[in-house]
């Protein structure tokens, strides 16, 4: 294992869309910003979204801008594939260790051509099509990836040599070793995003058994252009579905999974995904079966009626269990809440589980701020500004913060951007103030200000 250093002025953990926004505010301030990704590429759970509520807007047209002017702005550097081992203070910075984890492909020499993911013989689940595609041993993460370089699953590759002939630039590099980076770093930015409860988390829902008991993450992937199957099919036999039900707090609110919070999103992207599947599957039946619906944003209330109105059935019922027929389809045993709690059975093709929201990380695992009791990063000034961690230097966002949804996120995420840039001062080489009189002083901004400071980033960039 080799040895680098580095300098900067922020380093920030997670490439999802909050530390994204965080990374791209900071660096068109004049900051110097490393930007770390554990996995091969940067998008975090946004880029596999297909829609987003309550607009409609594409989840891709919001999320691949922001990865490119990140992946191409003078003031970030990129890193994927790279493991945050410990950040620990060091006088008035930081010094953190770094594990960049080896591709077994030369980054500088691939140019994405996926001729040696067209070669490779050996064929795997894909993760990001929720285990319903495949993906070769040697592939690039999915086809909007950045960046659009090869990698390759070294357990599961038998050493063929295909790959090998295939690359053109002799990319291949089979004795490439882990490389260990200590970075010297002025400020740091926790945005390490979240998973979501497991699909098996209530053994009752049948979730991880029945192939046709899918996560709503898998939904997304399926009501994607580009998802696994082209359109939407249930897994076990590529039937199309006539009767689609959803399983609401299938992960939330549940003492007896460790989640008794609402996950907050679950709701609406329940309710964004049955208006979806109403457009692609007309005459499919879509019920929702809820104990509340809490739609608690800008219009996310009148999202929901629209919902209703457009002939989707909501069920104010819980759903005690889920038992698999012969044929694949689910027959629910359900609790009617409105009807004094009478039990009823109902079988439907395709079930999915709006699971919930947890911590995507442990950052006590490298860097010793305080964790609220559910393992979300706990600010000491929460109602004032809930970006402030335990630790002078450090800010955090996004959903490392707590359950939230995207435009929540990304205020946070400049939110954070601005607490970080008043922490450290002007950046040297600080532009002059403008003609127009846009130029801000960072030191005088204040947290609030972060949507509107966000708000000219774009407008800058745009």
């Amino acid at each position: 294992m080799t040895d680098q250093r580095i300098d900067t002025d922020a380093l920030v953990v997670g490439a999802g869309i909050a530390g994204l926004q965080s990374a791209l505010d900071l660096a068109d301030r004049g900051y110097k910003v490393l930007l770390v990704e554990k996995t091969a590429s940067i998008g975090g759970k946004m880029i596999a979204l297909s829609k987003v509520f309550p607009t409609m807007d594409c989840a891709s047209c919001i999320t691949t801008p922001r990865m490119s002017s990140a992946a191409h702005h003078d003031n970030i550097t990129t890193w994927t594939y790279t493991d945050v081992d410990s950040i620990a203070p060091d006088g008035t910075a930081f010094t953190a260790h770094l594990t960049r984890k080896a591709r077994y492909v030369d980054e500088d020499l691939c140019i994405g051509c996926r001729l040696c993911e067209y070669a490779c013989p050996v064929e795997l689940p894909h993760e990001f099509e929720g285990n319903m595609g495949a993906r070769r041993a040697a592939y690039i993460p999915f086809g909007t990836a950045i960046p659009q370089k090869a990698l390759i699953d070294i357990d599961a590759c038998v050493y063929c040599g295909k790959c090998e002939k295939a690359c053109p630039t002799d990319a291949i590099d089979f004795g490439q070793e882990p490389v260990s980076v200590t970075v010297h770093a002025r400020s740091v930015v926790i945005a390490t995003g979240f998973e979501t409860t497991p699909l098996d988390a209530k053994k009752e829902y049948r979730g991880g058994v029945a192939a046709n008991v899918i996560s709503a993450l898998d939904m997304e992937r399926l009501l994607s252009p580009n998802g696994p199957y082209g359109r939407v099919l249930r897994p076990s036999d590529g039937k199309i579905p006539d009767s689609v039900a959803y399983v609401q707090c299938a992960g939330s609110r549940d003492e007896t999974l460790g989640v008794p919070y609402c996950s907050r999103v679950c709701c609406m992207y329940a309710i964004k995904q049955t208006m979806l599947l109403s457009g692609s599957l007309p005459l499919a039946d879509i019920t929702v079966y809820y104990m509340d619906i809490r739609a608690f944003g800008k219009g996310y209330e009148q999202f929901y009626q629209t919902a209703r109105s457009m002939g989707i059935n909501f069920v104010k019922a819980k759903v005690a269990r889920i038992e698999e027929e012969p044929n694949g389809d689910l027959r629910l045993r359900v609790e009617i809440i409105e009807e004094d709690g009478r039990v009823t059975e109902a079988v439907h093709d395709l079930v999915v589980l709006s699971v919930g929201l947890k911590p995507g990380d442990d950052p006590r695992r490298f860097i010793g701020v305080d964790l609220d009791q559910y393992g979300f990063v706990a600010s000491p000034e929460p109602k004032l500004d809930a970006t402030l961690t335990s630790m002078p230097g450090v800010a955090a966002a996004g959903t490392a913060i707590g359950p939230k949804d995207i435009v929540d996120s990304i205020v946070e995420a400049s939110a954070a951007a601005t607490k970080i840039a008043t922490y450290l001062g002007p950046p040297p080489n600080s532009p002059q103030v403008p003609e127009d009189g846009l130029a801000v002083d960072v030191r005088e901004i204040k947290a609030g200000d972060a949507l509107a400071v966000a708000g000219r980033s774009e407008v800058q960039r745009g």
